[in-house]
């Protein structure tokens, strides 16, 4: 990490887990072992448990965020969500493009840049996700993956809007399965991503995104990946569920 040119951020994204009660106790937990965090710290929680989850951490340096939202203000949209009603909630960040999204639900880069463009809209801070599948991998192709994620996901984002985005770098296979990049393979994404986003902006812009790793990042492994110059935290899992795993985290992100 390099906390000099940006911001260190350690997201959990707790997919679908928990009800309100289970989160506003596992939020408890979470509070002080982040209290002291060198870096942002966001519970990225389930649509039903957001105004929990706000309340709970009013007034403590925990950041709130969604898992997703729709590009469309209102509508014929059953079951999404908008942004301005993630903004009266009191959420500040949304995951866009997470691979199960992708996966299961039909997401495609031309809809994350449409949730990504509505949610700078409305005063939120997108964390798009990239990455590619294990056959991408095999294949040799991952940078090429990756560069046609950032330039359809970011398509018409200017340069200011672009340093508000935190941009993810999960490989799919290593999404929920146990298996993590090793250090250098994380490093050497994300400084492709950071090359990707000098190259559509500028070196200014590229070197003050945040860019996370997210893919099986865990207490055992944190402070050997944010080791690294161009990984600048995770957006954490099932870790993130845990908050003594959490908080290991965090503290690796402090201290790295």
């Amino acid at each position: 990490m390099n906390k000099a040119k940006r911001k260190a951020i350690i997201a959990g994204n707790w997919k679908m887990n928990k009800t309100p009660s289970e989160a506003k106790a596992l939020l408890e937990e979470i509070i002080p072992v982040a209290k002291d965090a060198g870096c942002e710290v966001i519970a990225c929680v389930p649509y039903v448990d957001l105004a929990t989850a706000v309340e709970t951490v009013k007034g403590t340096n925990v950041k709130v965020g969604a898992e997703n939202c729709h590009w469309a203000e209102s509508g014929a949209f059953t079951g999404e969500i908008s942004t301005g009603m993630l903004k009266e909630v009191g959420v500040e960040y949304v995951v866009l493009g997470h691979s199960e999204r992708r996966q299961y639900f039909g997401e495609t880069d031309e809809t994350v840049n449409k949730r990504t463009k509505a949610a700078l809209a409305a005063g939120l801070k997108p964390i798009v996700c990239v990455g590619e599948l294990l056959w991408e991998r095999e294949c040799d192709i991952t940078e090429e993956v990756i560069a046609r994620q950032i330039k359809l996901d970011l398509y018409d984002v200017n340069a200011e809007d672009a340093k508000k985005c935190v941009i993810a770098y999960e490989p799919v296979w290593a999404i929920g399965t146990g298996k993590t990049a090793t250090a250098d393979q994380a490093e050497e994404v994300c400084a492709f991503i950071r090359k990707e986003l000098a190259k559509k902006y500028d070196e200014e812009t590229a070197q003050a995104i945040t860019i996370q790793y997210g893919g099986s990042m865990n207490d055992a492994n944190a402070a050997e990946l944010l080791s690294k110059e161009n990984v600048d935290g995770g957006l954490i899992g099932g870790a993130s569920l845990v908050a003594a795993k959490f908080g290991a985290i965090i503290d690796a992100a402090t201290k790295g």
